[in-house]
């Protein structure tokens, strides 16, 4: 399980007459997500999503507050969390002078995935996500959906326990965006943990099992989307989201 608890991150803005400002862009976030349940994570550009998710993923250390993975924390215990996470952004980066091959066992080595068992990994994502037509072909001359499919298998070569996605669909077409859908539920069925971020009431409906939505950094409605929809008198999440932040944005 995963608990944050009454988590800030605060930062210092500098105008253009070098005054200092401090700010918070995550004020007092707290949450629970339990093994085999996708939390969904909603608000406008500029909310403290992605901010909070980097904490979470321990890129980003926190001001105050905590975060625990089943009893485990980053101060003690980076390296075993770190083993049993994976990220994934919109904008995730890979190597393109290197064939999806040569990445997964790149990725296998640095989480110290047992040698013996990497090649049998590699064949299973491989099968598992239709990959072996261009598993050797380099990475920069694959389509978007291929690309896509690497990054997911890159999440996958060591089983981690923790999901992180932040706008993973962003930009994608359906095609994509349905093949990292069908990954989210794959892996909630087999029990794992999943922080999903984004701008897509619908997918976020049919996907999440719990959603908090945020604003200037708080949390500002939480529950189930039936919950959500039921507080906010709407038939669907778009509008329980407008509902609760009246459009109102960072930006």
């Amino acid at each position: 399980m995963l608990v944050v608890d009454n988590v800030k991150k605060k930062f210092v803005k500098i105008d253009k007459n070098k005054k200092k400002t401090e700010f918070y862009a995550d004020n007092g976030i707290s949450f629970k997500a339990e093994d085999g349940m996708v939390l969904g994570i909603l608000g406008p550009n500029g909310a403290g999503k992605t901010t909070l998710l980097r904490m979470v993923g321990g890129i980003l250390e926190p001001t105050s507050g905590t975060i625990n993975f089943d009893g485990k924390n980053y101060e003690k215990d980076e390296i075993e969390i770190k083993k049993n996470i994976a990220y994934l952004s919109g904008n995730t980066k890979i190597y393109n002078s290197i064939s999806c091959y040569e990445l997964l066992k790149m990725c296998g080595n640095i989480y110290g995935v047992d040698k013996n068992k990497i090649e049998n990994k590699i064949k299973e994502i491989s099968a598992k996500l239709k990959m072996d037509e261009f598993l050797h072909n380099r990475i920069g001359r694959l389509s978007t959906g291929q690309t896509q499919k690497v990054n997911i298998a890159r999440c996958l070569i060591h089983d981690p326990q923790y999901y992180i996605l932040d706008e993973a669909t962003s930009g994608l077409d359906i095609i994509s965006s349905q093949i990292i859908l069908d990954f989210i539920k794959e892996e909630k069925a087999r029990g794992k943990t999943i922080l999903y971020s984004t701008h897509y009431m619908e997918e976020a409906e049919n996907i999440c099992d719990y959603v908090i939505m945020i604003n200037k950094g708080i949390i500002v409605k939480s529950g189930t989307p039936d919950e959500i929809k039921r507080a906010t008198n709407t038939t669907n999440l778009r509008d329980s989201f407008f509902s609760v932040l009246g459009g109102a944005s960072n930006e």
